[in-house]
């Protein structure tokens, strides 16, 4: 892992600790498995609060946003879910993932 993409996780992560001392409710979304090409290495992350604001990413397109919406359910339920992620090559870059790739994304309340 580049030092700049390490960085950057390490931001998301402080931001994470941050929102949580301020009480909100949040949701970090972790990218835990990758298959193909996937534009987010495992490892990625993305941290969600209950007002929909988020910072980081784990993949882009339609996937990060379909992250969002989980995650804001997850933070109401308090129950943690691994989501799955893959398309066909022919559909693969309208969704953000290209040639076919696939990822798992483990999303898990925090905070609040």
């Amino acid at each position: 892992m580049s030092e700049t993409l390490k960085t950057a996780e390490l931001d998301v992560l402080k931001t994470a600790e941050a929102w949580a001392r301020e009480g909100r409710a949040l949701a970090l979304a972790t990218v835990v498995e990758t298959w193909g090409s996937a534009p987010r290495p495992t490892g990625s992350h993305l941290v969600i609060d209950a007002e929909g604001r988020f910072e980081g990413s784990v993949s882009g397109g339609c996937v990060e946003g379909a992250v969002v919406t989980e995650a804001l359910d997850i933070i109401q339920s308090g129950i943690p879910k691994t989501l799955q992620f893959g398309v066909a090559d022919e559909t693969a870059w309208k969704v953000g993932l290209a040639c076919g790739g696939r990822i798992s994304v483990y999303v898990e309340p925090l905070g609040g």
